[in-house]
């Protein structure tokens, strides 16, 4: 099971605390060790000082000086090594080997080992005629000041351990708490909660955090609410044809349509039929759209040629409805890349949507343009366009279905998401804004393949 976030700042305030101790003990120690060593080899050096003065005065030959010396130091722990001028060294036995070993020819100070233990020594070579003396200092008196100075250290590396794991765990905590309420917010949100909300505070990274997880909130509920409307879109589509298939078959189921009538009810039926075909393909196919499946076969395609056979298509639709089609661009080619079928798809959507709003007698327009490298292909229509905060919102799903389809005609509501889909996964970018006919214009820009010189625009 995981550890929680408090458990781990505090694992880690302890390891981090560890190291430092476990480094500044070793360092500490060392250099305790070196200053002891070298504080007490000084205050030996003043000791074998002050008694080389005072020998001066009583001179090492008298012998009740040197026993008020050796009384005063031997106090201390100190061995005195004496040797009179032409004589041998007289005192301790270990004191007087380690006195030889550094010499007492002239004044030295330095660290001897005998018998395997360690001295400090000091020598000091008094009057005239080469008489000398030792102060000999066991090191383990020094020693057990190191390791009382080391334990002292110990304590209160210790202490700032457990201060270190303290602070480690409240740290934890106070961390921890605005994590522990954005987790209980997300909870919220699984369980189908939008309005709830984390205080954006503490560390930058927390209120990050906070505010994210806020302005998911607000994203899932505004995406709630258009699927929401997208479905009552979708839902009243679905009612208009299935009501007429329902009520012309229970005609026929009952009798009451026959033969003329019959046709007619069953023709009704066959275009309702196709309709919801289309819905029902348009919702398929915009739900592919977001999956990694989906195939394109994405070719270098003449714009201009599918322009043309596009019109030839939709001038016909046009004259039935009274609408005039006319056609604007560079009769050389066009080359951009993208898949033939699903482009066609999109114009014929586009023209779709632009013929179903167009009254009788106002003009649509196919609109081919290059500039610089890339290759553009407006739909333009002379109907009642849209209010300028629709544009930003055009290809959302049922949208403008919401909004116009108790004012205007209007298709599924997924048309314009399904053409601007497909414009997207193909490269290509779809835009909306107002046309200079009056209506609404819907451009899609590719870029030109790289064997397509630019075309001065027409």
């Amino acid at each position: 099971m995981r550890g929680s976030l408090a458990g781990r700042i505090t694992l880690v305030c302890l390891a981090v605390a560890g190291v430092a101790v476990i480094v500044a003990g070793l360092v500490a120690a060392r250099l305790i060790r070196t200053t002891a060593d070298n504080a007490l080899q000084a205050s030996l050096a003043a000791q074998a000082d002050v008694v080389a003065s005072q020998l001066d005065e009583t001179g090492i030959g008298n012998r009740l000086g040197v026993g008020k010396v050796a009384d005063v130091v031997r106090g201390q722990g100190i061995s005195v090594v004496v040797r009179r001028a032409g004589g041998q060294p007289i005192g301790d036995g270990v004191a007087v080997q380690a006195a030889g070993k550094l010499g007492l020819a002239a004044d030295h100070s330095g660290r001897v080992t005998v018998a395997g233990s360690q001295y400090l020594v000091e020598t000091r070579v008094v009057g005239p005629r080469g008489a000398a003396f030792a102060l000999v200092l066991p090191a383990r008196n020094a020693e057990a000041t190191q390791r009382a100075l080391v334990r002292n250290i110990a304590l209160a590396l210790g202490i700032g351990l457990g201060v270190a794991a303290f602070a480690g765990f409240v740290s934890g905590r106070l961390l921890g708490r605005p994590l522990r309420r954005a987790a209980s917010a997300a909870g919220s949100l699984r369980a189908g909660r939008r309005d709830v909300r984390v205080p954006v505070q503490g560390p930058r990274e927390v209120a990050e955090v906070a505010g994210s997880l806020n302005s998911l909130a607000d994203a899932l509920a505004v995406s709630e609410a258009r699927q929401r409307e997208f479905l009552l879109s979708v839902s009243h589509e679905l009612r208009t044809p299935l009501t007429a298939v329902s009520g012309f078959a229970e005609a026929i189921a009952d009798g009451v349509a026959s033969g003329d009538d019959a046709v007619r009810a069953g023709q009704t039926i066959q275009r309702e039929a196709a309709r919801l075909s289309r819905l029902v393909e348009d919702l398929l196919e915009l739900a592919r759209l977001g999956a990694d499946e989906f195939r394109l076969d994405i070719a270098s395609l003449d714009l201009a040629a599918l322009v043309r056979d596009c019109a030839e298509v939709w001038r016909l639709r046009c004259e039935r409805e009274g609408v005039s089609l006319s056609v604007s661009g560079p009769s050389s080619p066009v080359f951009v890349p993208a898949d033939a079928r699903r482009l066609r798809q999109v114009v014929d959507g586009l023209a779709e949507n632009a013929l179903r709003v167009t009254p009788a007698g106002a003009p649509m327009v196919f609109s081919l343009s290059v500039s610089g490298t890339s290759g553009s292909l407006a739909v333009r229509d002379g109907g009642p366009g849209l209010a300028p905060e629709d544009y930003p919102v055009a290809f959302e799903r049922g949208v403008l279905n919401a909004r116009y389809r108790d004012r205007r005609p209007v298709g599924s509501g997924i048309g314009l998401a399904l053409v601007h889909g497909l414009v997207t996964r193909m490269g290509g970018t779809l835009t909306a804004g107002p046309a200079p006919e009056g209506g609404a214009a819907f451009t899609l820009t590719f870029p030109l393949t790289p064997t397509t010189a630019p075309l001065p625009h027409p």
